[in-house]
């Protein structure tokens, strides 16, 4: 099994890749918010697994700025897990007190291996929340009209 955490910000995302193997195939890298940096990072995923091994990818919940990747992730057929922040800070303060983008792209990469009852994102979930955000939208601007 290939794990991958990934920080995601709104201009960039740390990334993490590790096998259950415990081999690291690399450290923590960086890629920018965009297409062509999520296609580099599916390569490099498919680079480091074999056909049989399944891809958990964790990643953090951060609302809009983690959209484009999951969308991404989900079209590509790779089982995601969203994160609580304030589940991965917990589970992060209890193996060390450090606090970096890197530290928590590692820490993000463990969480899907070590937490049996995650249940990875579908993308029902990920169109609600589409459906959600554009909700939102007409009724400010509804809103804004009747100003």
């Amino acid at each position: 099994m290939v794990c991958v955490g990934i920080d995601a910000a709104k201009d960039k995302h740390d990334c993490f890749i590790f096998s259950s193997e415990e081999v690291v195939p690399s450290d923590v890298f960086t890629i920018p918010n965009n297409l062509e940096s999520f296609s580099t990072l599916l390569n490099k995923l498919r680079a480091c697994s074999t056909p049989q091994d399944s891809i958990k990818v964790g990643l953090e919940a951060t609302g809009r700025y983690s959209y484009n990747i999951l969308g991404f992730l989900l079209d590509n057929g790779l089982a995601t897990y969203v994160l609580n922040p304030l589940r991965t800070n917990l589970y992060r303060k209890s193996l060390r007190k450090t606090k970096t983008d890197q530290v928590d792209a590692r820490t993000i990469a463990a969480m899907p291996l070590s937490d049996s009852g995650l249940k990875p994102y579908t993308d029902t979930a990920y169109h609600n929340e589409e459906l959600k955000l554009l909700t939102r939208y007409r009724f400010d601007k509804v809103k804004e009209r009747r100003s």
